[in-house]
């Protein structure tokens, strides 16, 4: 096998390795939330404000990095973004009060900020022929395996392990430092030429917007199941549906990101548009679950509700970025990418910040029955949009590229 081959290969699976350390990063502390609210005395709007303060590092982070790793290479963006990570989740394991929790999600937000957009576009880069559909369906792949892992590990350590809100990131800083060090053995990647500013203004190609809008949406509706999976989803079954057990809790929440890895694969095969329109039909029956899962008090319609929202997330946000892959120039791609994760971030930390007021003022039910209400809404946007598009302007083909 020549050696270009074999590197290429390696710089695609350590790619892939970092998209996963987003998500396990975004949902580290989802099965310690709890604790820390019985043990410092947090109220839910302290809860949404430490997880929202995340998805707002990471959107300014990729406001003020849009484009760099076009001009910088994505290897070397993407390993600052892994230091970055690693340093907020050692705040986490050191955490001795709420400011270094809040520290920590800042930390890890600029080191997502960094790299999220990057890893994906280098997916695309290094997946050869298929790039679209490939890269599309390892990225959900990836995300799958990373939000399953930090619920998991985070649920079997909080119920079997000491120092249930330490341990399960000092194993994740491990993990961090290692992916750090195989990630330096990716090829050098910075484009040749010089560049005329390191970087680039935040926005997006006036070829591009139409189809843009469209992929953003979905992307945006797809990280709403995160608000209601990540930031309640522990507090939502032990509160309201009666589970104490966080193993139990978690291995219903892990049917989320288990769906979502079943579901990427038989996505690949679907055109982009279509697998939006498809995703956000089994959103909203995911939605309908998880409120009948409140209102009943039922672990049976929660876990219903998690295997049929993770195929939801799975179909919308494969369309959306093999619709942004597709359809975007080579130089464009890094930047194009990270503009669909800003507008993500930027609408779920804002919401996870509303939803704890919300669930402070009134009550959890009603945070949640709010959250699936709105996401119920995007959901039926897209639809509308994407059957709009299907039967007046051009119909679905039947391969995606």
């Amino acid at each position: 096998m020549p050696a270009p081959l074999k590197s290429t290969r390696f710089a695609f699976w350590i790619s892939a390795a970092v998209v996963a350390h987003t998500l396990w990063t975004s949902a580290a502390p989802a099965m310690i939330y709890p604790l820390y609210a019985a043990q410092w005395q947090l109220s839910m709007t302290v809860l949404a404000v430490i997880f929202g303060l995340y998805p707002l590092a990471v959107v300014l982070t990729m406001l003020l990095s849009a484009g760099l790793s076009d001009r910088l290479g994505r290897k070397r963006v993407m390993l600052a973004g892994l230091i970055s990570s690693a340093a907020g989740v050692l705040m986490f394991a050191v955490a001795g009060d709420v400011y270094s929790l809040m520290a920590g999600r800042v930390l890890m937000g600029i080191g997502v900020g960094l790299s999220a957009g990057p890893s994906a576009a280098a997916l695309v880069d290094y997946a050869g022929n298929g790039g679209v559909s490939r890269s599309s369906a390892v990225t959900l792949g990836a995300q799958s395996v990373g939000f399953a892992g930090a619920l998991l590990m985070g649920g079997a350590l909080v119920t079997w392990a000491p120092a249930p809100t330490r341990l399960s990131f000092y194993v994740l800083f491990a993990l961090l430092l290692m992916l750090s060090l195989l990630c330096l053995f990716i090829p050098a990647d910075r484009p040749s030429g010089q560049a005329r500013r390191l970087l680039a203004r935040p926005h997006v190609p006036a070829y591009l917007r139409r189809s843009f809008t469209y992929a953003a949406l979905a992307v945006m509706g797809a990280y709403t199941h995160g608000v209601l999976i990540s930031s309640l989803g522990a507090q939502v079954a032990r509160s309201l549906i009666g589970s104490p057990n966080a193993w139990i809790n978690s291995l219903a929440l892990a049917l989320f990101p288990v769906a979502l890895g079943i579901a990427g694969g038989l996505a690949r095969k679907t055109e982009a548009r279509r697998a939006i329109v498809t995703g956000s039909a089994l959103s909203v029956a995911g939605m309908v679950s998880l409120c009948v899962s409140v209102s009943a008090h039922s672990l049976t319609y929660f876990v219903g509700a998690s295997l049929v929202s993770g195929a939801g997330y799975a179909f919308m946000t494969f369309g959306g970025l093999a619709l942004i892959a597709r359809e975007t120039r080579p130089e464009d791609r890094g930047n194009a990418m990270s503009m669909v994760f800003v507008f993500a971030y930027l609408f779920t930390g804002g919401l996870a910040i509303a939803l704890g007021k919300t669930a402070t003022a009134l009550n959890l039910s009603t945070a949640v029955y709010t959250g699936a209400f709105i996401l119920t809404a995007v959901c039926l946007v897209l639809i509308i949009q994407g059957l709009y598009q299907r039967r007046f302007r051009h119909p679905f083909p039947v391969k995606d590229a």
